[in-house]
Parts: C-alpha cells; sequence; structure tokens
C-alpha cells in the first residue's frame, strides 16, 4: 500500500484526485506548490462544523460561551495533537531543511497539515465527507468540552499559581518571522522554580502566550 493509500485508511476516506492528498500534506519549505492555500480552506471548514455541533450540543449556551469553547477546541495545540494521533508526520512532505530541523514535530506544522487535509477532503468529495472527517477526529473532544474550558488558559494558569501563592507568570516573545500578513510568534512563559520555559507559537501573540499558558497547565497538572 502506498504512503497516501495508508493515510488514506487512517481517515476512513478514498481520495478521487491523490493530488490533492499530496499537496495538502506538502510545506511550503519544499515547494512553491504547498498546502498554504488549501490549509486557509480547512481552517473555515473546520470553525464551521465545530461552530454547528456546539450551537446543537450547548443549546441554552450564550454567543460568548459558544465562541470560547471553539476557539478552545481549533486551537493549534489542539490540532496539533490530534495530527500526532493520526501518525501525521510519517506523511508529511518537507524541505530538508525543516526535516532536519525537526519540522515534522512542530505544532504549527502538523495542526496546518490537518486543516489542509479537510480542504483537500472537501475539494475531493463536498462538504458532508469533509463534516464526517472533522466530526470523527474530534469526537472526544467535543464530549469532554465543559464549563471549564470556557476559561482561556492564561487565565486558568493564573488560578492555578495563585491558589499556590506563587508569583504570576512572565510571558515574553522570543521570535517573530514570516511575512506581515502571516507572522509566527514564539513565546516562553515563565513560572518560579520550573526547571525551563514553556515556548509556544501561535499566528499572533495572544495565541502564543494562550499555547504557552496550556503547556504550562499541562506540566504542572500531570501526575507524579
Amino acid at each position: 500500500m502506498s504512503d497516501v493509500g495508508r493515510f488514506e485508511t487512517r481517515i476512513d476516506y478514498i481520495f478521487n484526485d491523490q493530488d490533492l492528498l499530496r499537496r495538502s500534506l506538502t510545506h511550503r519549505s519544499f515547494r512553491k506548490k504547498n498546502n498554504e492555500r488549501l490549509e486557509f480552506l480547512g481552517d473555515s471548514i473546520l470553525g464551521f462544523v465545530i461552530a454547528e455541533s456546539l450551537y446543537h450540543q450547548f443549546p441554552r449556551a450564550p454567543e460568548g460561551d459558544l465562541t470560547k469553547m471553539r476557539a478552545r477546541l481549533v486551537r493549534q495545540s489542539t490540532l496539533a495533537e490530534l495530527a500526532r494521533k493520526l501518525g501525521i508526520k510519517e506523511f508529511l512532505i518537507l524541505g530538508e531543511g525543516e526535516l532536519k530541523g525537526g519540522g515534522a514535530e512542530r505544532d504549527s506544522i502538523l495542526s496546518d497539515a490537518i486543516e489542509a487535509v479537510f480542504g483537500a477532503v472537501y475539494l475531493d468529495g463536498g462538504f458532508r465527507n469533509a463534516k464526517t472527517i472533522v466530526l470523527k477526529l474530534f469526537s472526544e473532544k467535543l464530549i469532554e468540552i465543559n464549563a471549564e474550558d470556557l476559561k482561556d488558559n492564561k487565565t486558568k494558569l493564573q488560578e492555578m499559581l495563585q491558589k499556590s501563592e506563587k508569583p504570576l507568570p512572565v510571558y515574553e516573545v522570543m521570535n517573530k518571522c514570516g511575512e506581515a500578513h502571516d507572522l509566527t510568534f514564539e513565546v516562553k512563559c515563565e513560572i518560579e522554580h520550573s526547571a525551563s520555559p514553556f515556548i509556544a507559537e501561535g499566528r499572533s501573540r495572544r495565541i502564543a502566550e494562550q499555547n504557552a499558558a496550556d503547556l504550562a497547565i499541562r506540566a504542572l497538572t500531570k501526575p507524579t
């Protein structure tokens, strides 16, 4: 079975045009014809499918709460987690620099790739097939989401530290790269007595800080 065939088995969808699937897994570091446009499309499809699901799942929730829940579900770290479960890194097509630099493990590349796959499925088989794949991948996340998820990560981390009478975290932008319309921010979150800072990326400083706070929360709540 070919590589694309193995990936089709994992997402339970057979492409009519396998070139679309290959393009969805091709990072911009490899060639000009890459997955950026498909990622743009898939991001919109993902946002709508999750919004619709939450609308029906929480019929009494106000718009603000639905927005917060959707943001938590479609954030970079969640998408990267799902991409890792799919083993998508095995199928990524990366340029030599990204390949040697561990690009297949980067949350930003993994999350973009899975959104590009959604876009590719939509173009190949229509909205119904794309929606089916999104809901299947997010089924556990949709079941697990609750009122606690309405708090953003920075707020949750701050409350955790205050409860333990520890100093508040300090956030710092370490790097900013990309074109003006497509920036990627790298932020570190430092916590007193932590062995090392928590570093994450995002398409804005705010998103990067939220992702870094999420990493800190996971570390602080990890069973010892």
